[in-house]
């Protein structure tokens, strides 16, 4: 039996060792666009930017891995075609691989700048472009980030940490509005404004010309450096094409198969049919890929496993580390409680719908990660004067 994942990174290469630590002998084929190795990418906008980590530390397993397993990984490869009748593969060169079953966890694509000169701005998404990036961050660069999302700040915080001069610009009020809310939002735009960076909010990029952006009520931004995190769009093409049922990512039940039971989907693709949450959810973030890799992997061994891990994400901004669990559906009106302080930026935020906690963010606040899961999956109403109490211990915060 041959088992194809299709997608090099982080999903692709847990599913992989899922497989084998499984049991499964049959054949094991890994197919990537990217001939590095696969690899982690929250290092790129982080560690790798700050010079703190080392591209060795990035990578999953080891090259000796994959043999060592009886893997095989084929790099620089791109599957153009998925024949589900047929059960075959058909790759760029004319080559087809036939598989028993199939694993798509092909990723993400970072969305260009659409905008005269936006092909000027450099994109985050591989080694490569980390790598071009902090090439061309100096201690003397100007630096204009178009995005105030986790990447665009996180790329922001690592320039002006290189000494860089830094401009941000976003569309929106505040960095990350849609996502935390003013109060909270307003925290990350304080944090970089101490240290630094300067905020165009409620701007938008007109043009980007040679040594400098210009925003469109007149302004125009010095850069010899340009960097756009304006989001990503799910890889979806191959599945749309192979007939699979496609909807802001591919769909997938909570066992990760697709509309075709011989077909898994993970990663950032993936649409989930949560069983927790009873909604579709679909998360672009590194323990997504994580943790959806492996249960793809033993579904499609024919396990009775569910993927019901509840979206989590982190984030590191010069002196603030961030850790965010759960999830506030779009369109509900959650209210944010706060325990601690958000002036010194060390605290645990809290988002009630429905006077229960569907979400929660600790910054500068360690290990309580599980003490928030257990809040959310308890599905307690919540007192909110306990909840906001330091000195009440989280597990007795209910109503």
């Amino acid at each position: 039996m041959t088992y194809v994942v299709v997608g090099g990174g982080l999903a692709g290469a847990k599913a992989v060792e899922t497989l084998r630590d499984e049991g499964f002998e049959g054949q094991v084929t890994l197919l990537g666009t990217e001939t590095e190795i696969p690899y982690e990418r929250p290092p790129l906008s982080k560690g790798l930017l700050l010079g703190s980590d080392s591209v060795d530390s990035t990578y999953v397993h080891t090259a000796e891995w994959y043999p060592e397993h009886n893997v095989t990984l084929r790099g620089g490869t791109t599957v153009t075609s998925i024949d589900r009748a047929a059960k075959l593969l058909r790759l760029d060169g004319g080559e087809e691989i036939a598989y028993e079953k199939l694993l798509l966890a092909t990723g993400s694509s970072p969305r260009p700048l659409p905008v005269p000169g936006g092909h000027r701005a450099l994109l985050l998404r591989t080694l490569g472009d980390s790598q071009r990036i902090s090439d061309a961050v100096t201690g003397s660069s100007r630096v204009v980030v178009v995005g105030a999302g986790w990447i665009g700040l996180e790329v922001a915080a690592a320039a002006r940490s290189r000494g860089a001069t830094v401009d941000v610009v976003e569309v929106a009020d505040l960095p990350l509005v849609n996502v935390l809310g003013p109060e909270i939002a307003e925290v990350f735009a304080g944090l970089h404004r101490a240290n630094g960076v300067t905020l165009h909010l409620g701007a938008q990029v007109e043009a980007v010309e040679e040594g400098s952006v210009r925003l469109a009520d007149g302004t125009t931004l010095a850069a010899d450096v340009v960097i756009a995190g304006i989001g990503v769009t799910p890889n979806v093409g191959l599945a749309a094409d192979a007939g699979l049922e496609v909807d802001n990512g591919v769909l997938v039940d909570r066992r990760l198969a697709t509309s075709d039971p011989d077909i898994f989907a993970a990663g950032d693709i993936a649409n989930v049919d949560h069983p927790y949450l009873r909604q579709r959810v679909r998360v672009e973030h590194w323990a997504t890929a994580l943790n959806s890799g492996p249960v793809a992997a033993k579904a499609m061994l024919g396990q009775d496993v569910s993927y019901d891990k509840l979206p989590y994400f982190y984030t590191d901004q010069f002196d603030l580390g961030m850790e965010y669990t759960g999830w506030v559906p779009p369109g509900a009106k959650a209210e944010v409680v706060v325990r601690g302080d958000l002036a010194t930026r060390e605290f645990i935020a809290f988002w009630l719908v429905d006077g229960k906690v569907a979400a929660g963010m600790n910054v500068n606040v360690w290990d309580v990660t599980d003490q928030i899961e257990g809040l959310i999956r308890s599905g307690r109403v919540i007192d909110r004067d306990r909840l906001a109490d330091p000195g009440t211990a989280l597990s007795q915060s209910s109503a």
